[in-house]
């Protein structure tokens, strides 16, 4: 009988091991959800390095913010140094002696008439102010003009032409500008003429921002005046 026994044993076809439940389970795991936290764990991977990328694109960014933006303008003139078309540019254009003269030119002619039309008038005045370096003391001494001698106060009773007659380097930041004014009354009748001259000292800082080229293309700014009357 004991004999019979262990033959039966020995003929079952699994040999017993498959009847284990426990490795039962543990392949029925392996085959449900093995592949699952595979490509789980290949999820989180591609995710972990998605985040790394999106971060180095983020400083980037924010470095390249942080940098000093300089956008160049070119500017053109006609044969006389007056700006007549200005916009960007790849490069900056240079300022030469001929255009600072130019810009000195209006600047004065701005600076000195009395125009009946107080827009024309109020125009004026802002473009002196766009050529006239802050806190300077050519802003100090144009602006107590103005208040002393206001140009729009004048112009309800005269108006003054100015006609510009020589525009000259005596430095390489120093002008001296002379000219003759036309004070009239507004039916036209001749008040009186005179002559005066003016040393002026200038500045150049071409502009780095849009708005700044639009009211100052060439970058000429004024920061000191005197001015006296030629007798």
């Amino acid at each position: 009988m004991k004999t019979q026994t262990k033959v039966a044993q020995m003929s079952r076809p699994d040999g017993g091991k498959h009847n284990n439940p426990y490795m039962a389970a543990r392949r029925e795991w392996d085959e449900r959800y093995g592949s699952l936290i595979t490509r789980a764990k290949n999820w989180r991977a591609v995710a972990f390095l998605s985040l790394a990328i999106t971060f180095v694109c983020m400083f980037g960014m924010v470095a390249l913010s942080m940098r000093s933006k300089v956008v160049p303008y070119i500017v053109a003139v006609d044969n006389g140094g007056h700006v007549i078309s200005q916009g960007i540019a790849t490069q900056a254009s240079t300022t030469d002696d001929r255009m600072i003269r130019a810009a000195l030119y209006e600047w004065v002619e701005n600076y000195r008439n009395v125009s009946s039309d107080a827009v024309v008038e109020r125009h004026a005045i802002n473009k002196v102010y766009a050529m006239i370096g802050s806190g300077s003391p050519a802003a100090v001494k144009v602006t107590e003009n103005y208040r002393s001698s206001s140009p729009l106060s004048r112009s309800q009773t005269q108006v003054v032409s100015v006609e510009v007659n020589s525009v000259f380097a005596t430095s390489p930041k120093s002008y001296e500008v002379d000219w003759a004014e036309k004070t009239m009354g507004l039916d036209g009748t001749l008040l009186s003429t005179q002559n005066f001259k003016s040393a002026i000292t200038i500045a150049v800082h071409p502009p780095d921002e849009e708005k700044l080229a639009r009211v100052n293309p060439l970058g000429i700014y004024i920061t000191d005046i005197s001015l006296s009357e030629v007798l």
